[in-house]
């Protein structure tokens, strides 16, 4: 949100001044307005009209408490007419610290080449906001404009102001969303909405008929088989998916694999904002809810060296049949999107085959097969899975018929 606008101009005589700005007071002290400004001003004028190198650019400033942002777009406009034959302005807004202030750069970027251009075309700033000009025309006080802009831009996100017969402010709040990560064939896509809530008929058809084969169990390469599209065409669906928040990435669900307790653990055993109660109703069987001490119990239960089968083994020992009351893959599921846990990945590491690498030495173990790229410990066997569509079974008999010396592979978890 906006906490304050402005428009500073810089005069030869008495050096940089806040002309305009909103609230009164959020910048300079106003008359009539009580409260202390916002910021230092005299500790941040040098920035907020600087010199010239970095004039006509986008800068942002952290006030000394590091509590507020300054974002501006100092211009100088080279010209005799004017005193020193420059006119410095500029246009800035401060915002909270900690807010994304990416989509408040386009605004500010906005008001620098809109006022900058009314400038050029008929001085409307070095003349003097709101006073009857040559041309006998009133126009709107820069003041009210930056009232108008902030209450609109933070009510709802956009404003289009008429500032005379031939210039509007129009200006829109576009979220920033952050560069997705790569998606790989042994993801498996969860959608966080509901699809029949977003699908538009005319969006591309590969991106329909992959969201159709969605469902929280199927990996990427299985979506894209099942689809009829490459994988390559789903992966880049799937981060269109991803891009706009719709969707998360989760590990293939196996009752081989392990998992292992992450800080959030703490805020499930607490039923911070009804965690537990949350995950009841969307991992219990049937009707009968699961008491909350179960999944407590049960969500502790896991630990890095534990596979989910022996973790289902333990809680019947312990007299709870988990398997009869609950879903152990939504179980699991839920426990990684809430951040009370993580996926502890298996990878194989070759003496061998990482001392030819270091030595810049490698070659195919002779009478070996394709897995032994997978050798390094860089690559987990969810990936080995999916790219040579093996179980984990399979690929560690193979692994085991690779011919390396006696104790030369090694199996280690992360």
């Amino acid at each position: 949100m906006i906490q304050g606008i402005f428009y500073a101009r810089f005069f030869p005589r008495e050096g940089p001044k806040i002309v305009a700005q909103s609230p009164p007071g959020c910048i300079t002290p106003s008359d009539g307005i009580a409260r202390p400004p916002l910021v230092d001003f005299d500790v941040l004028q040098e920035y907020i009209i600087p010199r010239q190198a970095f004039c006509n650019r986008f800068v942002t400033i952290n006030t000394p408490d590091g509590k507020y942002t300054m974002l501006g777009h100092p211009v100088v406009i080279a010209h005799t007419k004017y005193l020193r034959n420059e006119f410095i302005f500029n246009f800035g807004l401060l915002v909270e610290a900690d807010v994304d202030q990416t989509p408040y750069e386009r605004v500010v970027r906005c008001l620098a080449t809109t006022f900058a251009e009314m400038e050029k075309q008929n001085e409307y700033l070095s003349k003097g906001e709101g006073k009857d000009h040559t041309d006998g025309e009133a126009r709107r006080p820069i003041e009210s404009l930056l009232e108008i802009v902030k209450e609109d831009l933070n009510n709802y996100g956009e404003c289009m102001i008429p500032v005379d017969e031939a210039n509007t402010i129009n200006m829109k709040l576009f979220p920033h969303h952050p560069t997705p990560p790569a998606v790989q064939g042994w993801h498996v896509p969860v959608a966080k909405t509901k699809f029949s809530e977003i699908v538009d008929p005319t969006w591309d058809l590969t991106l329909q008929k992959v969201i159709a084969k969605i469902d929280g169990v199927s990996d990427v390469r299985r979506i894209a088989h099942e689809a009829s599209v490459s994988l390559d065409l789903a992966k880049t669906a799937l981060r269109h998916l991803l891009y706009y928040d719709t969707i998360l990435l989760l590990d293939m669900f196996f009752f081989a694999s392990c998992y292992a307790p992450r800080p959030g653990i703490h805020d499930f055993i607490r039923n911070v904002d009804g965690m537990v109660d949350e995950c009841a109703g969307y991992v219990s069987h049937g009707r009968v809810m699961v008491a909350n001490y179960h999944l407590i119990k049960l969500m502790t239960c896991f630990s890095q060296g534990r596979s989910i089968k022996e973790w289902i083994m333990t809680s019947q020992e312990n007299g709870f049949d988990v398997l009869a009351y609950v879903d152990v893959r939504r179980f699991v599921q839920f426990g990684v999107i809430k951040g009370c846990l993580y996926r502890v990945h298996k990878y194989v590491m070759s003496k061998q085959y990482l001392a030819s690498l270091a030595t810049g030495q490698s070659r195919p173990v002779p009478g070996g097969d394709s897995l032994q790229k997978y050798t390094d410990g860089n690559h987990h066997f969810d990936q080995i899975i999916t790219e040579k569509n093996l179980t984990d079974g399979e690929v560690m008999e193979r692994l085991k018929a690779l011919p390396v010396p006696k104790g030369d592979l090694t199996v280690c978890y992360r």
